[in-house]
């Protein structure tokens, strides 16, 4: 494979699942897919195992990309070895961290049943998850005039409104209204805005 990983690339080269988490907030991804075998989530899930496991701590420590065996930190609810009994035998952690003010994490984790991944794999797998990072930037050329409009949306005003409290006419709000939903890819005003807030930009 000598080309970028697309999505749909991600069965072939994690074919026992994949869990990525995009962009990573105070607690929240901006995007996430989990795509384990429900089993194994649904057990992850009961036995809280997100507070140990080494993989997890593991990418909240560090950049760039590891198997699954070579990763040397406490197990001690052997949260890997419990793990390969549900067809996750061998895996990669990726890590990627924004080089943007916000410095916000992505990381990736991706599993088989058959063989350890090899070092262009673990490669291409590390490039997807950093451009799909860079994907899920915001838009970096909202205006603030186009932000206090979206700031007021989501505060449940209407253009009517917005237009009163600003001195400006219904027709300059909508203007703006329609640059940060284009700017966005967003169809409507209060996605716009929700878009926004996701971001943190407002």
């Amino acid at each position: 494979m000598d080309r970028l990983v697309s999505p749909d690339d991600l069965k072939d080269l994690a074919p026992a699942g994949y869990h990525i988490a995009l962009r990573i907030g105070f607690a929240f991804p901006m995007e996430e897919d989990n795509n384990f075998p429900t089993a194994w989530i649904n057990h992850y899930s009961q036995q809280r195992f997100m507070l140990y496991d080494p993989v997890i701590r593991w990418v909240y420590q560090n950049t760039g990309y590891i198997r699954w065996s070579e990763i040397d930190l406490d197990d001690p609810r052997r949260v890997i070895g419990q793990a390969q009994t549900f067809g996750l035998r061998y895996g990669v952690a990726v890590s990627h961290v924004g080089e943007d003010h916000q410095n916000l994490r992505s990381f990736g984790s991706f599993a088989r049943a058959d063989r350890e991944f090899n070092d262009l794999e673990m490669r291409l797998l590390s490039a997807f998850i950093s451009r799909r990072h860079a994907e899920t930037a915001p838009p970096s050329n909202l205006t603030n005039a186009e932000l206090e409009v979206l700031q007021m949306i989501k505060n449940g005003k209407r253009i009517k409104q917005i237009a009163h409290e600003l001195e400006v006419s219904e027709g300059a709000i909508k203007q703006r209204l329609k640059n940060a939903k284009l700017k966005l890819d967003a169809k409507t005003g209060p996605q716009a805005a929700a878009l926004a807030s996701q971001y943190g930009l407002i």
